[in-house]
């Protein structure tokens, strides 16, 4: 990775590679050793995007929410920051800061400032919508955090086309801070974004920033029919591909390319999408060191025309 191939993030000034690492697992299957181990390697190989969010990872037995932003926060504090990385977070998840009002936007930024040992959030996403709270209210408290200094951009998650432009009106019409991109689920397995919500990222300048581009680690290759067994709390979940024929096609199509380039399958699923419409950075997370080292190629590999129809036509509905 360099300078060279990062991308405009919408209309702000960041600038992010194809490749943004995902820190779910931060905490959670990759210790605190291991985790500092996979952010050293992200970043000696040039990586300056790292994605987490308050909720990481409160589902885990024993555990309350913030641990992955915990062990960033060390990790910057341990190794200092790095020059350009860009920190992105989340809120509305997190047991104790549950939806966007204001009031709860504004502490759980706090919060997660505190765990992040950061001054400025550099992109705080709406995690999920809130439809008990007004959306001029939400998009009043993210404006304010741009105006107090404590986030540097907005970004949306989970939210449909019909509200993410409800939310730019508003903004438009109260002269607030808008978000600059949209978090969508996107991979060769799912592409509803392409209905929607790419001609409004289009039409709206906004940048999107897929997450699930591995369909919870299916698109790596590891899962085969009578294959053994896959060591992963998300096994369950991509082992229910094997018995879609749809998912199958786009498997072969990915050994096929993977083998033509001399890549992992999923650092080919990932640059399939990063070469897709309006889309800046790809969310991918590691539990180790070896594999992210598959994921990697992904800010520099370039498929050719056929390779890209290949997969394309592969996975169409």
């Amino acid at each position: 990775m360099n300078d060279a191939k990062t991308r405009p993030l919408g209309g702000s000034d960041l600038n992010v590679p194809r490749l943004c690492l995902g820190g779910n697992v931060f905490g959670w299957t990759a210790d605190e050793p291991t985790s500092f181990r996979v952010l050293d390697d992200y970043v000696a190989g040039g990586g300056t995007f790292v994605d987490t969010a308050d909720v990481y990872s409160a589902w885990a037995p024993g555990h309350r929410g913030g641990e992955s932003e915990t062990v960033i926060g060390r990790w910057l504090a341990d190794r200092g920051r790095p020059e350009g990385l860009v920190v992105a977070t989340k809120v509305s998840e997190h047991p104790e800061f549950r939806g966007l009002s204001a009031a709860n936007v504004h502490a759980a930024a706090d919060a997660s400032r505190k765990r992040l040992g950061v001054d400025a959030i550099d992109l705080y996403y709406a995690h999920s919508d809130d439809a008990d709270t007004p959306l001029e209210e939400s998009a009043r408290a993210f404006s304010e955090l741009v105006d107090a200094g404590e986030v540097r951009y907005i970004g949306l998650s989970n939210h449909t086309p019909d509200r993410i432009r409800a939310w730019l009106d508003i903004c438009a019409d109260r002269g607030l801070h808008a978000p600059v991109c949209v978090q969508p689920h996107y991979s060769l397995l799912e592409r509803g974004a392409e209905d929607a919500l790419i001609p409004l990222a289009r039409e709206r300048g906004l940048a999107l920033l897929p997450y699930h581009g591995l369909a919870r680690g299916f698109l790596t290759g590891k899962y085969r029919p009578g294959g053994p067994d896959v060591d992963s709390p998300r096994a369950g979940r991509a082992s229910a591909f094997l018995e879609d024929a749809r998912a199958m096609r786009v498997l072969a199509a990915l050994d096929t390319v993977a083998e033509r380039l001399g890549v992992a399958q999923g650092a080919v699923a990932l640059a399939w999408l990063a070469d897709r419409p309006t889309v800046a950075s790809v969310l991918a997370s590691a539990r180790g060191p070896e594999q992210l080292a598959d994921l990697l190629p992904v800010d520099s590999l370039v498929l050719d025309e056929e390779s890209t129809a290949l997969l394309t036509e592969a996975s169409a509905a």
